[in-house]
């Protein structure tokens, strides 16, 4: 007798419910999201039926129980929440909402709909942990914007502070927060600790901390020594040199903070496979690589098609049409980090690819938009988006970098 299983995801606890063929309720759990409870369940659920032959149905298709399921070797099926949504009224006329009533609801959806839906593939633990790291970071974009609006109030803070009783040190070098000037100011906070610096020792200096500019020490002492004269009393001048001090310190621990985190991520993606196949891209990079890849995977079954990775992506509309009427609107549901990923790469691809650019072009001419906000929202960038699906879908199952040539044919997606 085949069963089916929906689980609704909590926070301290699960509700899990399973029902036989005639929608009837087999049993019930309540699975605390620990070690003894997932293993409790498990050993449950394989009471009532091998893990094969007993899918399980549950909204949020990510996380440890998620996991668990897998390595248990029960068919994990993601059932979107507007679906859900959509077929709560069939269940309960008077609105109500419970975990164990949401969990009833997703295995009879899946009794009785689950042709409709494709089971959960597992990718492999290199795309889980590029995954991992990526949506980390996205998820800490907030943090990171501050960090980053942190960092220029900071700059802006110390050249004002430097301007005040040693203008030289913040002409020195060009931009005041890049590793060289930082280093230089934290050697040298005060006039007096240059007094003694000459050419040479400007040029050692430069060497200790791998300068990569064009110019020799010649120029950079020439704008120190040019730049006005500080007036402030030695007191004065040493106490803010120690606030000098402070600000360079927590400059440089934001700077490396970022630089570590953007740094595992590129090294990530460069060493797989797929990594290389959406570096090849034109103005893919490797960190919206790595955005890329961590939504696409590694399993090519997942999108038999080019026509469901754009779906998947948001970057092809909705058509509504009944009767006379008839209507496209914007795609909501969808992977939504994926679609930020696509677009964000077709946006800066438009720059280095003639064909992305007269896509993008001929969109522009025929009225879509592209307003400053979220490139995602951006309906000409979509566009271009959804002709890039086209390519890198065909790469990918291919396994092979994107050429210009091969891909050709692409430029007349429009």
């Amino acid at each position: 007798m085949p069963f089916h299983a929906g689980l609704d995801w909590g926070g301290a606890s699960h509700a899990v419910c399973i029902v036989d063929e005639t929608g009837r309720i087999v049993a019930r759990l309540d699975v605390c999201h620990d070690a003894s409870g997932l293993g409790e369940m498990a050993t449950r659920l394989q009471r009532i039926a091998p893990p094969a032959e007993l899918p399980i149905a549950i909204e949020r298709p990510s996380g440890l129980i998620v996991d668990a399921l897998l390595a248990a070797g029960h068919p994990v099926i993601p059932i979107h929440p507007n679906v859900v949504k959509a077929c709560r009224p069939r269940y309960r006329a008077a609105g109500g909402k419970s975990d164990p009533g949401d969990a009833y609801m997703l295995a009879d959806i899946l009794r009785t709909d689950g042709h409709r839906f494709r089971p959960l593939m597992a990718v492999s633990d290199e795309i889980k942990a590029l995954r991992a790291l990526v949506r980390g970071r996205d998820d800490l974009l907030p943090s990171l914007a501050c960090s980053l609006a942190q960092r220029v109030a900071l700059a802006n803070q110390l050249r004002s502070l430097l301007e005040g009783f040693w203008p030289g040190a913040a002409a020195i070098f060009a931009a005041i927060d890049s590793p060289i000037a930082l280093a230089f100011i934290g050697r040298y906070p005060t006039p007096d600790s240059a007094s003694r610096l000459g050419e040479k020792r400007l040029a050692s200096f430069q060497a200790q901390n791998a300068y990569s500019g064009r110019r020799s020490a010649v120029e950079p002492l020439v704008r120190l020594r040019a730049a006005p004269t500080g007036l402030a009393s030695d007191a004065e001048t040493e106490a803010r040199g120690e606030i000098v001090r402070a600000l360079v310190g927590v400059l440089e621990r934001l700077i490396l903070a970022i630089a570590k985190l953007s740094s595992r991520i590129e090294q990530a993606v460069a060493q797989l496979p797929d990594g290389r196949i959406v570096m090849s891209f034109p103005r893919a990079g490797r960190i919206n690589a790595a955005q890329i890849l961590a939504e696409l995977g590694d399993v090519r079954e997942r999108f038999p098609t080019e026509d469901q990775l754009a779906a998947e992506a948001g970057v092809c509309p909705v058509t509504h049409a009944s009767g006379k009427s008839r209507g496209v609107v914007f795609r909501s549901a969808c992977n939504k980090n994926l679609r930020l990923a696509l677009t964000c790469f077709a946006d800066n691809s438009r720059h280095a690819c003639a064909w992305a650019a007269a896509i993008y072009q001929k969109a522009r001419q025929r009225g879509c938009k592209h307003p400053s906000v979220a490139c995602s929202l951006a309906h000409a960038v979509r566009i271009l988006a959804r002709a890039w699906v086209r390519v890198l879908w065909r790469a990918w199952q291919d396994g092979k970098p994107y050429d210009p040539a091969r891909h050709a044919g692409a430029a007349r997606i429009i």
